[in-house]
């Protein structure tokens, strides 16, 4: 009679407590909802940086994931995935119970903690938010809960496609396609049965079969054979099949992608743009966008050689060279030379010195959209007195040029010439010209009420000043620099940067302006830039005590400025060569380039100027500012002819200017522009010395490039 009580009890007790588990298991289960979200590293994707042909990876930005759908998996490579993590994945619930009792024992006990998971639990675990890595009983109850959901409400093949694209490889790879090119250098779609294999046998140890050597490649090898057998096993593959697979080689692992001489300022550069144009750098590294910029590999090459092969090996380490390129129809910078790789800032983009004469032309045009002819003749006797200078402005070595017209002016740099010129057409419009040409109004407010404006005393970078001279190349219409073409999400929609234009002055002014600057070249302080195939217009510049020196010309294809300097804002001087000026190697700097860039290009003139070949100009002139015509010629090559797309693109808004300055200092002394291409000459210097370059790791205000457009330009099937 007790022992039936007992029994009864027990009975009694065991119904209830089942009764109990069942209700908590339904709470459980009532209050564990699928996630609606995943986890951000298990999604992310990295983006890849392009060169401007689409093709060529220029960099890689945060996560090593590419995914893809499971059809763009071979079969092959699921069958191996399953055999060696899962083979009753199309048949089970989404749970190993058996497994997990395993797990959780190990848990309990503390021991190690053993396999035990299935596929679908491995993907929720991975794949989901608020599911840690915890080794804990709640979190894999959690777990189970959750994977008997996902299994009832998704296919099959909806997990393994999410699994396939997060679990990690090894190697830096996360998702098979990485894997793929990470282990064997090629897309998932091409592994071998043999290859495939491999990878599924990474999974449970990534890092020991990253890159196995002596007893894990022993280990490495039955881990592979076991996973070829159990596709055997499992059908599908033959036995036959399965005899007949060799152990795969595997590709030597890659260190992580580094950045190469110019490449870390371009992907700067690029990061800068997408920042402006709405991008975050969640977006960046983990979006999976594809950014194709707007660098020619062959022409960043080719300015490094240019500044290699002019400038010798022994100059000093505080010299530097800077060089930009940029196409005057589109705004692109296609190429580019920075600097050093040891260097806290680059050349090209960064740093900004006084422009010299190369400033010159933009009150040139100025005058010529205001009014003034060719014809028009400007004071150019020295020294010269203008009201509100607090001296007399000399000419170089106080020569006196009397009253010349613009032409002679310009091809001689003529500095009492153009202090005239400056205030009979009014410093306000050149500082105009000069914004609208694309040199922030920042950089100009300082100086705009200084007689010698016009002879450059404000500070530019290379890319700004071959932007403002490409404005004259494109008709007098300044296109927005940029170094983006286009961005591409990671659903395919394609977004093309459209750039803003800005009339700056008009097509006959520009030509006009174009006539006066091919007779620098021809004849006056540029010669030694001179290309005998094709015509060039440009302008020498030389700061005081050189201690900026200049070169910025163009054809009408291509706008290309030179500047060298120094980081102590010293005299450029330069071993064999003296002390430096914008005739001598800033210009054979930018032939030895322009040489290479042009080749293979069609011949493409120059529009007439207003008074064509009227005789009264002198073009030939008496200056003492003559290059001393070096002919340096670089054959190369260059097959890619710029793409000029994005014409209907989808607009994003820039966002505003900084304020300028507000504190205006007094006028500056007056730089006496020494443009020569001789060094013989006299060499009058005086004390003042260039702005000192801007710092990248300061905030710029005036950042180079700007944000311009983005206009969707995808298609079906665009990618």
């Amino acid at each position: 009679m007790r022992k039936r009580r007992i029994l009864r009890y027990v009975a009694i007790s065991f119904g209830v407590g089942l009764v109990a588990m069942i209700g908590l298991f339904g709470v459980a289960w009532a209050m564990t909802p699928i996630p609606d979200s995943t986890q951000k590293e298990a999604t992310a994707q990295g983006s890849v940086i392009y060169y401007r042909d689409g093709k060529s990876v220029l960099a890689k930005q945060g996560v090593n994931r590419r995914n893809v759908k499971l059809e763009q998996v071979p079969e092959h490579v699921r069958d191996a995935v399953i055999a060696a993590e899962n083979r009753s994945f199309y048949t089970d619930s989404g749970v190993s119970f058996k497994g997990t009792a395993r797990a959780v024992w190990s848990t309990v006990t503390g021991k190690q903690l053993q396999g035990g998971s299935t596929i679908t639990q491995q993907m929720v675990r991975n794949y989901y938010s608020g599911l840690s890595q915890e080794r804990s009983i709640t979190r894999k109850f959690k777990e189970i809960l959750i994977s008997i959901k996902v299994d009832q409400s998704k296919s099959k093949d909806w997990v393994l496609e999410q699994y396939l694209n997060t679990i990690y490889f090894g190697r830096g790879a996360n998702g098979v396609q990485a894997a793929a090119q990470a282990y064997f250098g090629k897309d998932v779609a091409k592994l071998s049965v043999s290859e495939g294999a491999y990878l599924a046998a990474v999974i449970q140890q990534p890092s020991r079969f990253a890159d196995p050597q002596g007893a894990d490649l022993d280990a490495a090898r039955t881990r592979w054979k076991a996973i070829i057998d159990a596709m055997a096993q499992t059908k599908a593959i033959t036995p036959e099949q399965a005899a007949a697979q060799v152990f795969p080689k595997l590709a030597a692992p890659k260190a992580a992608f580094s950045l190469k001489g110019q490449a870390q300022v371009m992907v700067d550069r690029v990061r800068e743009e997408l920042h402006a144009r709405g991008y975050t750098d969640e977006d960046i590294n983990g979006g999976g966008l594809k950014i194709v910029t707007t660098f020619d590999k062959n022409l960043m090459a080719a300015a490094e050689r240019a500044v290699k092969a002019v400038v010798p090996s022994g100059t000093s380490s505080k010299v530097r060279t800077g060089l930009a390129a940029v196409d005057p129809a589109t705004g692109e910078v296609v190429a580019f030379y920075g600097g050093r790789k040891d260097q806290s800032w680059d050349n090209a983009f960064s740093a900004k010195v006084q422009a010299g004469s190369t400033f010159k032309p933009y009150t040139l045009a100025a005058a010529l959209e205001n009014g003034l002819s060719l014809s028009t003749t400007v004071d150019g006797n020295s020294p010269i007195t203008v009201p509100g200078a607090s001296q007399p402005i000399p000419n170089d070595s106080g020569r006196s040029y009397g009253h010349i017209n613009l032409v002679s002016a310009t091809q001689n740099s003529v500095n009492t010439a153009f202090v005239d010129l400056g205030q009979k057409v009014g410093l306000d419009k050149v500082a105009k010209i000069a914004e609208a040409a694309g040199i922030p109004a920042a950089q100009l407010e300082p100086h705009k009420a200084a007689a010698s404006f016009p002879l450059g005393v404000a500070s530019v970078s290379a890319v700004q000043n071959a932007s403002g001279f490409a404005s004259l190349a494109n008709g007098g219409v300044h296109m927005e620099t940029h170094v983006i073409k286009s961005v591409t999400d990671s659903y395919g929609k394609r977004s093309v940067v459209k750039p803003k234009s800005t009339t700056v002055v008009g097509k006959q002014a520009a030509a006009d302006a174009i006539y006066a600057m091919e007779q620098v070249v021809k004849y006056g302080t540029g010669t030694g830039a001179r290309l005998y195939d094709r015509p060039v217009a440009g302008k020498t510049g030389t700061t005081d005590s050189s201690g900026a020196v200049w070169f910025n010309g163009f054809t009408p294809q291509l706008a290309t400025a030179v500047n060298m300097f120094r980081d102590d804002n010293k005299t450029v001087e330069i071993p064999g060569y003296g002390v430096q000026f914008g005739g001598q190697l800033p210009a054979r700097i930018w032939k030895a380039f322009m040489t290479e860039a042009m080749a293979g290009k069609p011949v493409e003139q120059f529009p007439e100027p207003s008074e064509y070949g009227a005789d009264s100009w002198n073009y030939r002139g008496e200056g003492d500012d003559v290059g001393d015509g070096y002919d340096q010629r670089d054959n190369g090559d260059w097959n890619e002819r710029w793409n000029r797309d994005g014409s209907d693109d989808q607009q994003f808004s820039s966002p505003p200017a900084s304020p300028p300055d507000s504190s205006t200092p007094e006028t500056p002394v007056i730089p006496e522009e020494t443009d020569r291409g001789d060094a013989n000459n006299d060499d009058q210097q005086s004390d003042q010395q260039p702005n000192r370059p801007a710092r990248p790791d300061s905030p710029d205000p005036n950042p180079t490039t700007g944000p311009g457009e983005l206009e969707d330009a995808s298609t079906p099937g665009d990618r």
